[in-house]
């Protein structure tokens, strides 16, 4: 039988926030669903592709969620 690694669920999603400094979103009708990935790594470099692609709005903000935090709490925790 083929081991695979524990998945490790990480969602990133994002968009345009009320300020800088708040996680309130303008318009959660825009809000963008990057994806859902098996661990953080592919999830980290997803947050940094849409992140780079909306550099130029200071507004813009993407965020990486731990899935797998949620899902098992009582779990030891990865990254």
């Amino acid at each position: 039988m083929e081991e695979h690694p524990k998945q490790l669920l990480h969602l990133v999603f994002g968009g345009e926030l009320v300020s800088p400094d708040s996680t309130e979103f303008k318009d959660l009708s825009k809000v963008q669903f990057v994806g859902i990935y098996p661990n953080y790594k592919t999830a980290l470099d997803a947050w940094r592709g849409a992140a780079q692609a909306t550099v130029d709005n200071a507004q813009m903000r993407y965020f990486v969620v731990h899935l797998h935090r949620l899902l098992e709490p009582k779990e030891p925790h990865g990254a």
